[in-house]
C-alpha cells in the first residue's frame, strides 16, 4: 500500500475512518496523528465516528519499530496512545469499531475505548498480551480493561494475558458481537447511523457521566504511568 495509512470518508452522519497500513497496521506517531486529526473533522463534520481495519488485521498494537528504539521513545509513543485511548473513551460522537481481524494489545485497547465493537468470525487473535511479553500493563490499560471487560475474564485478560478468538472476545467484554467477514461492513455502518440517531449533548453528557471515574483516575495517574513504563523483565 502506498499514500496515507488512515482514509477518510463522510457516509451520511458517520465518519467513515479506514486504517490500512498494507501490514499489520501498527500503531506509529503517524497512525495517531492522523487519527487525531480525522477525530477533529468529525467533530465537525459527523454525528458518529465508525472505525474499520484491514482485512484480517486491526491493529496488532504499536510500531514494534519505535518500541525497540529504547525506553524514551517508546514511552513517549505509548504516552501518544494512552492520549488517544482517552479522547476516543470520553469523545462526544459515539464510536463504532469494526474488527477486521487481530486486535492485539493497542490493538485491544482500541476496541475497549471505543462505544461499539463488532468483529468477524475466524481464526483471530484478540487480546492484551503484554504479560506474556514480558511488558508490565500501563495502568492506562488496567482501568480501560477493568471499566469496559466482563469480571469473569478481567484477571485472566490483564494478569494471565488471555488471547480469545473472536467469540471468545464477545464474552470477555472486548467485542460486543460478531459476524461474517462479509457482513461486517453493513453492520458497522447500521450500528453507526443507529447511534448518530441519539441526541449528541445528552449523548455526550451521559457518556462522561457513566465514565467519569475511570477518566480521571487514568489522568491523576498517567504521569507517573508513563515515567515507569516498561516494567521489569525477566
Amino acid at each position: 500500500m502506498t499514500g496515507e495509512p488512515l482514509r477518510y470518508e463522510q457516509q451520511g452522519d458517520v465518519a467513515v475512518l479506514r486504517l490500512d497500513d498494507g501490514r499489520a497496521n501498527a500503531i506509529s506517531h503517524e497512525v495517531l496523528g492522523a487519527l487525531d486529526a480525522a477525530l477533529d473533522r468529525a467533530e465537525k463534520e459527523a454525528r458518529c465516528v465508525a472505525l474499520l481495519g484491514r482485512p484480517g488485521r486491526f491493529s496488532a498494537g504499536f510500531d514494534l519499530k519505535v518500541m525497540g528504539e529504547g525506553p524514551e521513545a517508546a514511552g513517549k509513543l505509548v504516552g501518544e496512545g494512552a492520549r488517544m485511548l482517552l479522547r476516543l473513551y470520553e469523545l462526544p460522537l459515539p464510536v463504532v469499531v469494526g474488527c477486521t481481524g487481530h486486535a492485539l494489545a493497542m490493538g485491544s485497547l482500541l476496541l475497549l475505548a471505543a462505544d461499539s465493537r463488532i468483529g468477524i468470525r475466524g481464526d483471530f487473535k484478540i487480546g492484551l498480551n503484554e504479560v506474556a511479553i514480558r511488558m508490565t500493563l500501563p495502568v492506562f490499560a488496567v482501568e480501560l480493561a477493568r471499566a469496559r471487560l466482563s469480571k469473569r475474564h478481567f484477571q485472566r485478560a490483564t494478569i494471565q494475558a488471555e488471547i480469545y478468538d473472536p467469540e471468545g472476545a464477545v464474552d470477555a467484554g472486548y467485542l460486543d458481537r460478531v459476524v461474517a467477514p462479509e457482513e461486517l461492513q453493513e453492520a458497522v455502518l447500521a450500528e453507526s447511523a443507529r447511534l448518530a440517531e441519539l441526541p449528541r449533548r445528552a449523548f455526550a453528557e451521559t457518556k462522561i457521566r457513566a465514565r467519569h471515574d475511570t477518566l480521571r483516575f487514568i489522568r491523576e495517574t498517567l504521569d507517573a504511568d508513563l515515567a515507569s513504563f516498561g516494567g521489569a523483565r525477566d
